[in-house]
């Protein structure tokens, strides 16, 4: 096991259900990801890569395998050992906002800022500036772009500092021109932090940026690809 790695995934299995009506979403998985790294989990829809995201982000728990995320055992974790885990550790970008629309946006950063340690104010303003936002605080949702609302997302997910980001097709919901904003800025914030992106998608154009692809179908692991020269976001064209 490399003691570098950021994320360790040994035989993970997840089914749904039981007996003839059992769902096998990952039938055994196995994959490291050193730290820093921009990987792109890449697959069908079906292929069980959401399923994955989450069981790395603890949103759901594997039925059986091993799972260490930043040097912690997450298989192991408790409840509140868990609920510390996703607070802590990781950081959640989807394809939907999932903003809360009567709050601003310095509201909604500031609601996970809150719980995640002191100098809550100072901390999202600090994220909205990094995400391009330092004059759209006081706007709501509504008053936001696609684009904004997104980069509103990404400022949530990073107010708290994760060593792991996890984004669900982030682009998703986006136009060709938005998304290759939202992914540049993804990329560059991993550069400046050293921090770990495990990004899902089914555009295998955006996986010409990513510094190694792992691709599923029907939860197995069938390619693990490391990219010789990865593309800019600003070059990729879908």
């Amino acid at each position: 096991m490399d003691d570098d790695a950021a994320i360790v995934v040994e035989n993970l299995v997840k089914t749904y259900g039981e007996g003839d009506a059992a769902v096998h979403a990952l039938r055994g998985v196995d994959f490291q990801i050193e730290r820093g790294a921009f990987v792109v989990l890449l697959g069908p829809s079906g292929s069980g890569k959401t399923t994955t995201l989450n069981l790395v982000g603890a949103i759901e728990q594997a039925t059986s395998g091993h799972l260490k995320v930043d040097d912690v055992e997450v298989d192991e974790l408790d409840r509140d050992g868990l609920t510390d885990y996703r607070r802590e550790r990781v950081g959640f970008v989807f394809q939907f906002y999932n903003l809360v629309p009567t709050l601003t946006a310095s509201e909604n950063v500031t609601l996970v800022a809150e719980i995640t340690g002191s100098d809550a104010e100072e901390r999202t303003a600090r994220v909205l500036d990094e995400v391009g936002l330092a004059t759209r605080g006081d706007h709501f949702p509504g008053q936001l772009s696609g684009g904004e609302q997104q980069r509103v997302a990404v400022a949530r997910a990073l107010v708290k500092n994760p060593p792991v980001l996890l984004c669900d097709e982030p682009t998703g919901a986006l136009d060709v021109d938005t998304g290759r904003e939202i992914l540049g800025l993804l990329h560059q914030l991993t550069r400046d932090n050293r921090r770990t992106v495990l990004l899902v998608t089914h555009n295998s154009t955006i996986a010409e940026m990513a510094d190694r692809v792992l691709r599923l179908r029907d939860g197995e692991l069938i390619g693990d690809e490391h990219v010789a020269n990865p593309l800019e976001p600003h070059e990729l064209n879908w």
